[in-house]
């Protein structure tokens, strides 16, 4: 599996399909092959896919003296697009992978054709909270499938039991971030989606629809009966919406792209 140095760390990423160049961001304490499993056979047909692992995940290597914080996401991204030629493209994120690609879109929007967000919100509560209760390592011991399954996903990548560093420091980055403005969300001239569930804990509908309202071009996508992981709990339905609307806005794109890396 291919891997790229970008922003001083060593980036590993996964790659298929061909077409316009989409990045997938995945969530804390996941990674990208298993958050759109049910995305990347469709998605591929189309789109030139990218999924890199965020620094601390998978094979993505962190080490905890350098600390961690999604402001670090946003800068590893730039420079892992940079890294593999991608000078515009679109971009999909989920949870933690949506605040760093909204983050990203605050910063740069010229660099992006599209944006889909899924499963974020911009304000302080509930996220802090359910990533305080979600992230606590004393979970492991109480949840030993959970613990298993971050095993499998991160300690051939960074060393066993690595992840067990990260939970706190995600969880104290969610708590201390500094919360976007509606200035900032002005910044996003370019299409996007805004993605929740109905019953998502994390990410209230109105805190989604409050996004969506923000940015001057998104439209909003409530799947029903659904929580946090949209595109693994309803993935016909957000297949479906993100296909509808990568299809509305394809002469938008094309237009924002300066060129095909295709």
């Amino acid at each position: 599996m291919p891997s790229v140095q970008a922003n001083g760390i060593e980036i590993g990423y996964d790659a298929e399909g061909a077409g316009p160049p989409l990045v997938m961001l995945h969530s804390a304490t996941s990674i990208g092959r298993e958050d759109y499993a049910a995305q990347i056979p469709l998605f591929s047909r189309a789109f030139r896919l990218y999924l890199p692992d965020a620094r601390g995940h998978g094979r993505t290597r962190w080490d905890a003296a350098d600390g961690w914080s999604n402001e670090m996401l946003v800068a590893d991204l730039g420079a892992f697009a940079d890294a593999v030629g991608l000078e515009t493209f679109h971009l999909l994120g989920f949870s933690m992978g949506a605040m760093t690609a909204l983050m990203f879109a605050t910063r740069v929007p010229e660099r992006l054709r599209t944006l889909v967000i899924a499963g974020i919100t911009t304000q302080r509560e509930p996220r802090a909270s359910v990533a305080r209760r979600l992230m606590d390592p004393a979970r492991a011991d109480a949840d030993p499938a959970w613990a298993a399954t971050l095993a499998r996903r991160h300690d051939a990548g960074q060393g066993a039991g690595a992840w067990r560093r990260l939970l706190p420091a995600i969880a104290a980055d969610v708590a201390a971030q500094p919360l976007l403005t509606p200035r900032d969300m002005r910044r996003v001239e370019l299409p996007a989606l805004v993605c929740v569930g109905d019953r998502d804990p994390f990410t209230p509908v109105d805190h989604a629809w409050g996004i969506m309202r923000q940015l001057p071009d998104a439209r909003l996508f409530v799947a029903p009966g659904c929580g946090h992981e949209v595109m693994v709990q309803r993935p016909a339905l957000f297949n479906d919406a993100c296909g509808g609307f990568y299809r509305s806005t394809e002469a938008v794109a094309r237009d924002r792209a300066t060129h095909d890396e295709a």
